[in-house]
């Protein structure tokens, strides 16, 4: 039985960014920048970028998800958008009027949060409330290395830091003790706020906390792509840690290459999707059902022109799973 809660959190039915991307019972496509192939290097040219980004905002997509990759690792393969997603958020708030602008995820235990709840309500305020700030441990000891940072405590970091954003944007003049950070004494006060009530907080990966404590202290949860066979289990586990609130979506992000033949079976390699959009179709279908909210594509894997793959998907299967349940 399907015990998952109707409602949408007050502070959160009515934003604008959280409202296109997550209702129940729906399901929602987004893509992980950059908005390009790239398979065969480890980071994209951007060209065009800013005619891809006002291409999916006029389709009718979702969301745009920016990664938090500040080196190039060779061990780890790519560098997602390249540019800082904080600063390219803001830039893409004056490329688009209506697609959602997300960050999947903030390394949140290299970052001061101060410096990101500054950065996000500022971003949110560009985009006129379109932001959502999805927030990750890392996982590239590298990076921790370079950053003289802990990686053995980033859980305890993590919960620390969502809890010294939360007072940053959603006080004024906060009071808040944090254990690794700094102390808010009620003497100043942060601006800007964000355009909402408050900023919706997605966990993106499990970022080594249990289900509970994401259920109750996030908005919704980002995962990767897991073995499909598996996927009821997930949702069943995540439900049964948010069952008796709000509304709280799942969501995942894979690796996506559409195959220019329509009736191309789906298979799943190296974490992605590879298929003909009439399997796509069903795939998303059932998931829908079984409760996935939104399905985040990283077209990076893909041998065709990014423009092309958009223009079939919007032609043939946004149909299916409307942004706008309007």
């Amino acid at each position: 039985m399907d015990t998952r809660p109707d409602a949408v959190a007050a502070d959160l039915a009515g934003h604008a960014a959280y409202a296109r991307v997550f209702q129940p019972g729906r399901l929602t496509l987004g893509f992980i920048a950059p908005l390009e192939a790239y398979p065969d290097a480890p980071w994209p040219t951007l060209a065009d970028h800013a005619a891809l980004a006002r291409k999916v905002d006029a389709l009718d997509f979702a969301a745009i998800w920016l990664r938090d990759v500040p080196f190039y690792d060779p061990s780890f393969g790519d560098v997602g958008q390249v540019l800082d997603p904080m600063v390219y958020a803001g830039w893409l708030a004056a490329q688009t009027t209506r697609i959602a602008i997300g960050t999947a995820g903030i390394v949140l235990p290299l970052r001061d949060p101060l410096i990101v709840a500054k950065q996000a309500a500022s971003v949110d305020q560009l985009l006129g409330g379109r932001f959502l700030l999805g927030l990750s441990t890392g996982d590239r000891p590298s990076e921790f290395t370079a950053f003289d940072s802990d990686l053995g405590d980033r859980p305890e970091r993590y919960r620390d830091a969502i809890g010294v954003i939360r007072a940053a944007t959603e006080q004024s003049f906060a009071r808040h003790a944090s254990a690794h950070y700094g102390t808010l004494d009620g003497t100043i006060d942060m601006v800007p706020k964000p355009v909402g009530p408050r900023l919706p907080i997605l966990a993106i990966g499990r970022a080594g906390q249990t289900l509970e404590w994401l259920g109750a202290n996030t908005d919704g949860w980002i995962w990767h792509l897991s073995d499909a066979r598996r996927l009821p289990d997930v949702l069943a586990r995540w439900r049964s840690a948010t069952a008796g609130g709000a509304y709280k979506p799942y969501g995942y992000g894979a690796m996506f290459d559409l195959l220019a033949d329509p009736d191309a079976p789906l298979t799943y390699a190296a974490g992605g999707i590879r298929s003909g959009r009439n399997a796509l179709i069903a795939l998303w279908q059932r998931q829908r059902d079984e409760g996935v909210a939104h399905v985040a594509l990283n077209p990076k894997p893909s041998r065709r022109p990014f423009a092309d793959v958009a223009d079939e998907l919007a032609t043939y299967v946004l149909p299916h799973f409307p942004t706008d349940a309007r």
